[in-house]
């Protein structure tokens, strides 16, 4: 008997050691993937026109459905009391306030396609507005409450139909289009109406004019990724549905909104330029027309304009790695910053109908994202939710911000995390994590927002450290900085990868034999070049990545891209395709890969994951592809999140741990005990 007690505690044992998400130092207090995956998360809080209430979604996943669905929640904030207001099986986003205050509008897809819905604040079922058979795509409220424009796209035609009947279905590429077009919905007499006279425009964003009798809106010639840089504005006027071209230059001029009295129209703009490394800022022009003007040329990061109040337009922006909320004076093109705090991060916002009052989404290395209100003249942020509680029994790594040289001498941040009971006397394994962009970014965060995708915090409880550098084409850094990839991609990444690696290796505490990379879309580009660039490295995990430029440009459905950073299409200079490209060093690759690859990517596409496969089986280094079904570009539904964190964390730990992952048959035995 005692024998048998042995044998079943053993049993046990192994099935708690093989665990995804298990942890040698404090064991019970390190969330698993699931736990990591369940987290609640709030976002797109709208203040009420009065500033009284916020509402905003939250995000939880629902792994019968396998979906993440969100619902509305609301805020009284004179008393602090918190409400769910949705509780439908579909979820329920994109909430907005009726402008007396007494209603909140959402999009739902609860009748199949999406469509808008409207409830009172006191509660009660929601009354379906639109039922349009393709589904809403976005919305707004007229300033006076009659009206609600959308832009939703068009059924197909009877010649479409007709075609399709007779000879099934067939695409000529870039030729045919379903285009997204505004209508208006009237609230009293229930009634939908398409309102646009033109079929060459493809609606973005909207916004109504203060007396409600027009929208300005911007637009391209096609849906499209790749015509962006073709966007323009536009006003459409209610009366007569005549529409007229207020701004009309290269580069792409988008997001257009009113001044408080209807005379002036802001609006972000790349400033007639069409690369994408350069400040993209925020321009002004008559509602009538006439000459542009610039207000942020000495604001040297990304601007977009968010609200215009009667003290300046309002708009968010990377400063290294902080997110802030800044101000504008229209005349004298000052610029004030809101938000206070090193290391803080703004997500989302929004203002009060005076811009007295904000409410916003707050984290950062040390606090979970909750949802936040404070005054705009005196920024003393009160938090309203307590999302942070979910956190409060689990034992987490720390994170900071480094700072090191690259090969070039270009100064390059990063966020270092370490475990919890870090020793500098210790040699830990190090694993690089890269964010995709490049025009994105890192920053301190106490969970991760690549912690879908990668298993940070149970590494760092396994005993590793984990960098996340902010390479050379980061947002957050400059223009200059920006445009260091330009015509330099890879060779100039991988300068500031290596450089990082070895800052820390001379710290003393890195062991310079465990060393592993991973990264999605353009992490996943590096995390390529790294593989066949690089013998540093014990194993590289490929994420979407880019295997080839020709590959990618005749493939991705933003072909502009490519051109941009490398200067040239390949037919013009193939050199710089070759000399940027993963597959030219493949011959020299040895470094074991994990491929990851969403099936119907379009930005990048899957024949880059093919190729890379293919090199590698020839050149006989190990590795493993993952195609992760019916998925894009990102992979959003938590059953195959779950997937890429167990592929990635079983693929790490046999590389740079020597751990065998278990069997698939072993893992569903412990999953049900």
């Amino acid at each position: 008997m005692r024998k048998k007690i042995c044998i079943i505690s053993f049993s046990i044992l192994l099935m708690v050691l093989w665990s995804p998400g298990f942890v040698f130092s404090s064991a019970q207090k390190t969330p698993s993937f699931k736990k990591i995956l369940n987290l609640k998360n709030p976002s797109s809080p709208q203040i009420s026109p009065d500033g009284k209430y916020v509402v905003y979604t939250e995000q939880r996943p629902d792994w019968e459905d396998n979906e993440y669905k969100t619902q509305l929640w609301l805020i009284e904030l004179a008393s602090g009391d918190t409400r769910q207001m949705t509780y439908n099986k579909k979820s329920s986003q994109s909430p907005q306030w009726s402008p007396d205050g007494q209603q909140i509008a959402f999009i739902s897809a609860r009748e199949e396609k999406p469509q808008i819905y409207v409830m009172s604040i006191s509660g009660g079922e929601a009354r379906q507005l639109t039922s349009t058979k393709t589904g809403v795509n976005s919305y707004k409220w007229s300033p006076d409450g009659k009206h609600i424009a959308y832009t939703a796209t068009d059924e197909k035609s009877e010649r479409q139909e007709a075609i399709e009947k007779k000879y099934g279905k067939f695409e000529v590429v870039d030729a045919e289009f379903s285009r997204s077009y505004l209508w208006v919905f009237d609230i009293e007499k229930k009634e939908a109406q398409k309102i646009m006279n033109r079929d060459d425009l493809n609606v973005g964003y909207f916004n109504w004019s203060p007396d409600s009798t027009k929208i300005a809106f911007s637009a391209t010639p096609d849906p499209r990724a790749e015509s962006w840089s073709k966007s323009d504005i536009y006003i459409l006027s209610l009366a007569d549905k005549s529409i007229r071209t207020l701004v009309d230059q290269p580069g792409g001029d988008s997001n257009p909104i009113w001044s408080p009295d209807g005379m002036t129209i802001a609006f972000g703009s790349n400033l007639g330029k069409e690369e994408w490394f350069l400040n993209a800022g925020i321009c002004t022009v008559s509602a009538r027309g006439g000459k542009i003007t610039n207000l942020t040329e000495n604001f040297d990061e990304n601007a977009s304009p968010m609200a215009w109040k009667e003290d300046g337009i309002y708009f968010s922006a990377f400063l290294g790695m902080s997110r802030h909320l800044f101000r504008i004076n229209p005349e004298t093109k000052a610029i004030s910053r809101i938000t206070e705090g090193d290391g803080f991060i703004l997500w989302g916002g929004s203002l009060s109908r005076d811009g007295i009052k904000m409410a916003f989404i707050f984290l950062d290395g040390k606090h979970y994202q909750d949802v936040y209100v404070s005054d705009v003249s005196s920024f003393q942020p009160k938090k309203l939710t307590r999302y942070s509680d979910q956190l409060s029994k689990w034992t987490l790594g720390t994170k900071e911000t480094i700072k090191w040289k690259s090969q070039d001498g270009a100064e390059i941040t990063g966020v270092l995390s370490k475990p919890a009971d870090f020793d500098f006397q210790k040699k830990y394994p190090l694993l690089v994590v890269i964010h995709g962009g490049p025009s994105s970014i890192s920053f301190p965060q106490i969970i991760d927002r690549m912690n879908r995708y990668y298993p940070i915090e149970q590494w760092l409880a396994k005993g590793a450290v984990v960098l996340q550098p902010n390479y050379r084409g980061s947002t957050g850094f400059g223009e200059a900085f920006r445009k260091l990839n330009y015509r330099n991609l890879g060779l100039g990444d991988y300068w500031d990868v290596i450089s990082g690696v070895d800052y820390l290796i001379s710290q003393g505490f890195v062991d310079n034999d465990r060393l592993g990379a991973m990264g999605w879309s353009q992490g996943g580009y590096i995390s390529a070049y790294i593989t066949t660039f690089s013998d540093r490295f014990k194993a590289v995990s490929v994420g979407a990545g880019i295997s080839d430029w020709v590959t990618y440009y005749v493939n991705t459905d933003i072909h502009p891209f490519t051109r941009v950073y490398l200067g040239a299409n390949p037919w013009d200079d193939e050199e710089i395709y070759r000399k940027t490209s993963p597959m030219t060093y493949i011959n020299s690759a040895q470094t074991p890969t994990l491929i990851q690859h969403g099936e119907f990517d379009q930005r990048v596409p899957i024949p880059n994951a093919f190729k890379l496969y293919q090199g590698l089986q020839d050149k006989g280094v190990p590795v493993k592809f993952v195609i992760y079904k019916g998925f894009g570009h990102g992979i959003t539904k938590p059953k195959e999140n779950l997937a890429v964190l167990t592929h990635n964390f079983n693929w790490f730990n046999k590389y740079i741990w020597g751990e065998e992952p278990p069997k698939e048959e072993f893992a569903k035995e412990e999953e049900k005990k």
